[in-house]
């Protein structure tokens, strides 16, 4: 009897354990941070990813024009899907053996439809049943998509959280908030990688031209939607100054700064247009003036509304 008794009472507090992990990992703070240390652990694999050597801008508007000049031969999809993943050494591969360039016609994290082109090769003959079937395994297609390769994903799911927070039906400022730290806290990362060019060569020759994500893109990604969806919320658009903020402290890049600073001047504009009480602006300029973004406009607590 004793036995069965201290039974039921283990059973008991395995139950209330169950129970309040399985609370404690629904939460929206515990799920944010799970999507968010899984896009980091992405982050460190992906970049900087060493493909050939990379190629600078200049490099890459001088290699354009070769490009286009070429005869390029489609490969199709074998079914439809979300990307998950790319075997990049197999393109860098096939393009030497065959001595030409391969084109990635979708990227990481995008959906293509089978038989549409897949990836590209330059040559002038259709490509034969082993290239095809080279360049065709190289991207691994399901119907999902997943951070593993593609940390774009994991922006787009604390992205989709931040909407759905400041959505009219449930208001939820804290939960977006949280989301944009997350954000800042991905962007911080980025900001430090070296992010490959999509130009990429081997012993000085052209064999791939990739398709790939970009600090502009990433950081567009992450702040756009939000930013259009925090009209008139204060809160998201101090939260969202800081964090283009601490994002642009981490870089010396005059370019990522810049576009740091534009997203900085959006947010600028939408609390001119959005907030309505003086305190508020005040507050907003004082913000923005610390955070050290420089505009030539009138503060917004100068102006009557």
């Amino acid at each position: 009897m004793t036995v069965a008794v201290l039974f039921a009472i283990g059973g008991i507090g395995v139950l209330i354990y169950f129970i309040h992990h399985i609370a404690t990992t629904i939460q929206a703070s515990s799920i944010i941070a799970a999507v968010a240390a899984e896009t980091l652990g992405s982050i460190d694999r992906l970049f900087p990813e060493k493909l050939g050597e990379g190629a600078g801008s200049e490099a890459e508007q001088q290699a354009r024009g070769p490009e286009r000049e070429r005869k390029w031969q489609a490969v199709p999809a074998p079914m439809s899907g979300y990307i998950q993943s790319l075997d990049n050494a197999t393109l860098l591969r096939v393009a030497r053996e065959q001595k030409t360039v391969v084109r990635m016609e979708r990227g990481i994290g995008e959906f293509v439809v089978q038989d549409t082109p897949l990836v590209s090769i330059g040559q002038d003959e259709a490509p034969n049943d082993d290239i095809i079937a080279d360049l065709q395994n190289a991207y691994g297609i399901d119907r999902h998509r997943t951070v593993e390769q593609d940390s774009g994903f994991g922006i787009r799911q604390l992205v989709d959280m931040a909407l759905r927070s400041l959505s009219p039906g449930i208001n939820d400022t804290t939960t977006a908030v949280m989301c944009v730290d997350y954000l800042s806290t991905i962007l911080s990362r980025l900001a430090t990688r070296d992010i490959p060019s999509s130009l990429r060569y081997e012993d000085g020759e052209l064999r791939v031209i990739a398709i790939g994500p970009t600090f502009a893109s990433l950081v567009s990604e992450s702040f756009d939607q939000i930013r259009d969806s925090a009209e008139g919320n204060l809160s998201i658009m101090l939260r969202m100054l800081g964090a283009l903020h601490t994002i642009g402290s981490l870089t010396d890049s005059v370019p990522h700064r810049q576009i740091l600073c534009l997203n900085a001047h959006c947010i600028a504009e939408l609390a001119e247009q959005s907030l309505k009480y003086r305190h508020d602006r005040e507050r907003f300029d004082e913000r923005y003036a610390t955070c050290g973004f420089t505009r030539a406009r009138t503060n917004l607590s100068r102006l009557n509304h």
